[in-house]
Parts: C-alpha cells; sequence; structure tokens
C-alpha cells in the first residue's frame, strides 16, 4: 500500500499525521497557493501535477494505490482531475470531504449557485462586505466597486487587490466565535459572503452572523463526479485497511 494525499485541508493534516503514526507508506502533495504550507510528518511535493495525463502518470511512477483527495470543497478542477486519473490507473480513490453548512434558526442567509451569482446579489448601495472566499476571485467583485471590502487572507496579497475600496486582515483558522464577533463590529459589517466549506474552522463567521442579524451570501459547492466520499478520519482509515 501506498497513499496519496491531496491536501491543504485540516482533514488532510489530520490524515497524514495518523497514517505517519500508524507508519503506512504515503506521500502529501500541496497545490502551492500558500506560501508557508503547514509542514507535514510525511515526504511532501508542492505544485501542481500537468493535469490529468502528468497526475496518472505521477501515480504510476510512484506506485500509488490509494489516492485521498481531501482539498478544499472548491478545488474543483482537482478533484475532477483526481477522479479521472485514478480511473485511468486502477488506484482507489476516497473523497475526505466536510459536510456542507446548512442554515440555522436565525439565519439570513441568500444561498446561489457560483461567484457571478455572488456578485450579482451584491448589487445595490454601499456596503462594508466581509469578503471571506479567499485571494483567487477577488477581481471578480471589481464588478461591484461601491462596497468596502474586508478582505481575510492567508497571505498578504503581492499587489492590491482591484477594489476601490478595501482592507485586508492577514489570519489562518481555527478562528474563534469572539474573534469573529470582534471582526465584525471593529470594520462595521453589514454583510458576509463566503464559500460552503463546512466544517468547524471557519464556521464561526457565520455563528457571528447570526448573532449580529447580518445577511450572508452563501455560494453552494461545484458539482462534481461520482465518487467515494468519507467525512471522518476514522472513515478513511477503514477505507485504507
Amino acid at each position: 500500500m501506498k497513499v496519496l494525499i491531496l491536501g491543504g485541508t485540516t482533514e488532510a493534516s489530520a490524515l497524514a499525521r495518523a497514517l505517519a503514526e500508524r507508519e503506512i507508506p504515503a506521500l502529501f502533495s500541496y497545490a502551492g497557493r500558500v506560501s508557508a504550507p503547514k509542514p507535514q510528518p510525511l515526504p511532501t511535493r508542492i505544485g501542481g501535477f500537468g493535469g490529468v495525463e502528468g497526475l496518472a502518470a505521477f501515480l504510476e511512477a510512484e506506485r500509488i494505490t490509494h489516492l485521498v483527495d481531501a482539498t478544499h470543497p472548491f478545488a474543483e478542477q482537482m478533484s475532477r482531475h483526481a477522479v479521472v486519473a485514478a480511473e485511468r490507473s486502477g488506484v482507489e480513490l476516497l473523497a475526505l470531504t466536510r459536510p456542507p453548512w446548512v442554515p440555522q434558526a436565525g439565519d439570513r442567509w441568500q444561498r446561489v449557485a457560483g461567484l457571478e451569482d455572488a456578485v450579482a446579489a451584491l448589487t445595490g448601495p454601499m456596503q462594508r462586505v466581509l469578503l471571506a472566499i479567499g485571494r483567487m476571485h477577488l477581481a471578480d467583485f471589481a464588478a461591484q466597486p461601491q462596497h468596502h471590502y474586508l478582505l481575510r487572507l492567508v497571505d498578504r496579497p503581492d499587489s492590491p487587490p482591484p477594489l476601490p475600496y478595501h482592507t485586508v486582515t492577514v489570519d489562518r483558522g481555527p478562528f474563534t466565535l469572539e474573534g469573529d464577533l470582534a471582526l465584525l463590529r471593529e470594520h462595521g459589517i453589514e454583510r458576509l459572503v463566503c464559500k460552503n466549506a463546512g466544517g468547524t474552522g471557519a464556521a464561526t463567521k457565520l455563528v457571528a452572523a447570526r448573532e449580529l442579524g447580518l445577511p450572508v451570501v452563501m455560494i453552494d459547492r461545484p458539482a462534481l463526479p461520482p465518487r467515494r466520499e468519507a467525512h471522518t478520519i476514522q472513515e478513511t482509515l477503514h477505507w485504507l485497511v
């Protein structure tokens, strides 16, 4: 057995620790979008594979028997490539993913299908908006330049985001309810935009929004090909052994 973890999430790191503790041969892969990725207790590679063909070639060259896709729920392209490459290479595939968030009593969610709809949902007069979507798609919101955006990012951007009015705060989860309440109050936030990432590490902003009565534009997860999924490390270990 030899496992390849497609990582970048809290769950991926927890699985890496579990495999290392059990001395199960495994490799860890980062996409390379964060300047200082978290060290792992497994041999680690950083960077893309070169599409489906490159990933399939890597699986064969490294004699991978089990592929665990523990990427972010919105890493759509990587997850699609994993499904096809695993099928081509005859490698077992499991997606270790978080259950999506579901609205609770008191939530004011506006669910949208994608980024384009999230941008359209901000049509209207100026507001102070927490844009908690990562750094890759900030430019999309330049179509709504009237707002002041609070950008919570893992790394400080190399160049100023193309948003006329914005503030950058650099932080890495897991976050706390007290911290998120303070953040929203300090910046006078009136609306949130986020992706339905699931999990507990970033859920406190939704609880804070609920307590403050703030509306949330919630971007639904992309549709992915059928695949086997697990939501816990124990389920994943059971599948492996």
